[in-house]
């Protein structure tokens, strides 16, 4: 996994929690890296697991719904960090069909081993897309919270909806319907 994901992830653990709690969960984490990530390099995925673990534990709020809040503050970092990639688009629905062949593969320039998860469109509409998520990681709830950023940064609004196709989160089905 991205470095750059473990570095906002601290930060986001930073700015609601303090730095002592940041120290806290590294030092239970017992991570390989011991704690120091920079944004180019790879890390192992087990350490973020690690991380959001001992988060849980230690603030007492369900790991979902901690990835979920991440999803939400990931869009907005990785928005500052590379806003040409969003200058592109003009709606959220425009953005979001446009992941797989577009985005990701921005993504891919910048960062050449990023392993990331794939969005295969199977419907759009002009005010809905529905969409199967598929990642080995089954980090579903930051995918959740990444498509809720979205509809914010352009000023919109839409329920989002998804269906686990498998039980451990490797295969989600949303579905997303534009309010106004």
């Amino acid at each position: 996994m991205k470095g750059i994901v473990f570095t906002e992830f601290l930060e986001m653990v930073e700015n609601a929690y303090g730095l002592e709690v940041v120290d806290s969960i590294i030092e239970k984490s017992n991570l390989p890296s011991e704690g120091v990530y920079t944004s180019i390099a790879t890390y192992e995925f087990n350490e973020m697991v690690s991380l959001i673990t001992a988060l849980s534990k230690e603030v007492n709020v369900p790991s979902g719904d901690l990835i979920y809040t991440f999803g939400h503050y990931l869009f907005s970092s990785l928005g500052r960090a590379h806003p040409e990639v969003i200058q592109n688009y003009n709606s959220p629905l425009g953005l979001l069909y446009s992941i797989e062949d577009h985005i990701h593969v921005h993504v891919k320039k910048l960062y050449p081993d990023a392993e990331l998860p794939s969005f295969k469109i199977l419907e759009k509409t002009d005010s809905s897309l529905t969409m199967i998520y598929t990642s080995s990681r089954g980090l579903y709830r930051l995918a959740h919270g990444l498509i809720e950023k979205t509809f914010e940064h352009f000023n919109g609004k839409a329920d989002v909806t998804y269906e686990l196709l498998k039980e451990d989160g490797t295969q989600v089905k949303f579905k997303i319907v534009q309010n106004g």
